[in-house]
């Protein structure tokens, strides 16, 4: 899940040479099923029990726990199944080498295209507020890094997301496919595509769950009619800079009718996100606030 900046250091030649390529000497130890749990009591016992499990590196692990820890007393990851799925996903992967030593810090890192990773705290509680379970469908717009969907695999085995930026699009669904040819079988559950979110993905659609990771002045129509009956959405919706991360819940009375409403999931706090940009053609042009 992405926040959008504007970086110089965004050329293509910069990403690839900083895109991380660390695939493993051997297949994961342990495939992905819905019963894995680390252990959750103690950091010693969560890294030992990875490195068996999922062969990863312990020093990202022992960085993965301490933020782990963080989260979970600010209170942005509070049920079980978004701690597991934290826990589970390897963040490092998605970053790029310059921003390798600080992929678990609470900051938006850039990944190149002009573009970044958002913080942990931001996809911990964002995705926390919708309450995703195996089996939900859940669209993404904005895949960015690939490390927001790759956290939905954890919660759900269907995931659908949408990026804007078409050579963005095709790297991280190359991340994907490594990280799947790693042992990462979670991973085979997103679908990815290159377009413009606003319109959503009708095909695939309606969604138990929306999470979008742009900012604009109103909630798309499109997504909102490829919302189920009480779906829920969580938008950073209002003037550019100055959004506020909304719940938005689609409920359906006893009658049928429809009624949306919407809360804070930071109780007023301003989280400034950059604009929802949009297609014209082939190319990215303007905005879609004021549609």
């Amino acid at each position: 899940m992405l926040n959008r900046r504007r970086f110089l250091a965004s050329s293509p030649i910069f990403v690839a040479a900083a895109l991380v390529c660390r695939k493993a000497s051997a297949a994961v130890p342990k495939a992905f099923d819905w019963d894995m749990m680390p252990p959750m009591d103690n950091g010693d016992n969560f890294v030992k029990w990875m490195v068996e499990n999922r062969g990863e590196d312990a020093d990202f692990l022992h960085q993965r726990w301490e933020r782990f820890r963080v989260l979970v007393a600010n209170k942005d990851v509070t049920n079980d199944a978004n701690k597991r799925a934290f826990l589970l996903t390897p963040r490092e992967r998605f970053v790029t080498k310059p921003n390798l030593s600080r992929a678990y810090d609470n900051a938006f890192l850039d990944i190149g295209f002009g573009v970044t990773i958002s913080g942990p705290h931001l996809v911990g509680r964002m995705t926390t507020s919708i309450d995703v379970n195996k089996g939900d469908k859940v669209l993404e717009v904005g895949t960015g890094s690939g490390y927001q969907s790759a956290y939905l695999s954890h919660l759900t085995d269907k995931v659908y997301t949408i990026e804007i930026i078409k050579k963005l699009a095709e790297r991280t669904r190359g991340v994907y496919d490594d990280l799947i040819g790693e042992g990462y079988s979670e991973f085979k559950a997103i679908n990815t595509k290159n377009a413009d979110g606003y319109y959503g993905w009708e095909e695939a659609g309606p969604f138990d769950h929306i999470i979008v990771t742009c900012g604009i002045d109103h909630v798309p129509p499109p997504l909102l009619q490829q919302l189920k009956p009480n779906g829920t959405m969580v938008i950073p919706v209002g003037p550019p800079g100055a959004q506020h991360v909304l719940k938005v819940v689609k409920q359906q009375n006893p009658d049928g009718s429809i009624n949306v409403a919407r809360s804070d999931i930071y109780n007023g706090r301003i989280v400034p996100f950059v604009p929802f940009t949009k297609l014209e053609g082939d190319s990215i042009k303007g905005t879609h606030n004021g549609g």
